[in-house]
């Protein structure tokens, strides 16, 4: 975006907008003053189908593309899904900015994933560790679908001057999450066996893994931020850490969802499932210095508003139920 550029002034497509992140990404926009804002729902346009996102692009007619959408989800769903989270992920991407390359779109912002980087990576991950190994095997297939965008995000680059910049996002988590047994993320699984756990009085929960892996969380509305201010700011080639910086075990993760839910029964960590990645925590100078994102909120701030989100409408669903 040029400097005398006003959101004001811009067409946006968000691709998965009406998401989990997405959302929060929309209301950054609209905070800063753009009025044009287009979100294609996946109920009406099939991203993986070419057709859909030339039909999409010739409504909209967007000067910025957001690139959100994608096919998520925990380790158990990554290894029950590995094709649909490979295949999904790659084409969804490389058929969007091949056609907002073709309509002329003035800026590309993709993005990606922590899991693209390699299963064993010095701490904190930096940007220039990406190609030093293969990801972790329980999410490779996510990962790799992902980094693939990066190389065609350079190659663009190089060969049209297609301005597409990618960032990578730590774990997100917060209000309205997805908190579904079958497909969540570790907070939400946890915070909803926790308050589920509390509420029919039982006496435990059991969490993946042994709980010594780490792991860095960034709350959804930094990251939306952060995303809005390298759509405005940053026009490099270099993948970015979008991040917390702040490192913490499952364990010590699961401890603190068991006080702040106020559970008062016991954690059993199955130790026959997988912990994934080892470690997990980013370095993020590089957004700092690029575009100027520094995360604002802490865990804790953080956990206390996705718990009393959880808790409010888990509550309202009940009553409905029992009405």
């Amino acid at each position: 975006m040029r400097p005398n550029q006003t959101w004001g002034r811009e067409r946006v497509l968000v691709t998965g907008g009406a998401g989990f992140l997405g959302r929060c990404v929309v209301d950054e926009l609209t905070r800063r003053g753009c009025r044009d804002i287009h979100v294609p729902r996946s109920k009406e346009v099939d991203l993986r189908e070419k057709e859909a996102i030339v039909g999409i692009l010739r409504v909209a007619q967007p000067t910025i593309v957001i690139h959100l959408a994608a096919v998520v989800g925990g380790i158990g769903a990554n290894r029950r899904r590995p094709g649909a989270f490979f295949y999904d992920n790659a084409v969804m991407g490389i058929q969007l900015m091949e056609q907002a390359r073709r309509f002329n779109v003035e800026k590309f912002v993709c993005v990606g994933t922590i899991c693209a980087y390699p299963k064993v990576t010095p701490v904190p991950f930096k940007e220039e560790n990406l190609w030093e190994g293969y990801p972790e095997e329980t999410n490779a297939p996510y990962g790799l679908a992902k980094k693939m965008l990066l190389v065609q995000a350079q190659a663009y680059r190089q060969e049209y001057g297609f301005n597409v910049i990618y960032l990578l996002p730590a774990n997100l988590y917060g209000p309205r999450d997805n908190f579904d047994p079958e497909s969540s993320h570790v907070i939400p699984a946890l915070i909803r066996k926790c308050v589920d756990a509390r509420r029919t009085g039982q006496q435990s929960i059991t969490a993946w893994g042994t709980g010594s892996a780490t792991r860095e969380f960034l709350y959804v509305g930094d990251a939306a931020e952060a995303i809005v201010a390298a759509a405005e700011r940053y026009d490099k080639p270099d993948p970015v850490n979008v991040g917390s910086g702040d490192e913490v075990t499952v364990k010590e993760l699961a401890s603190l969802i068991r006080s702040m839910t106020s559970f008062s029964g016991t954690i059993k960590w199955d130790s026959s499932q997988p912990d994934g990645q080892p470690r997990r925590t980013l370095d993020i100078s590089r957004a700092e210095r690029e575009f100027g994102f520094k995360p604002k909120t802490t865990l804790r701030e953080g956990l206390k508003r996705t718990i009393d989100w959880y808790e409010a409408t888990s509550t309202q669903q009940l009553r409905r139920r029992s009405g």
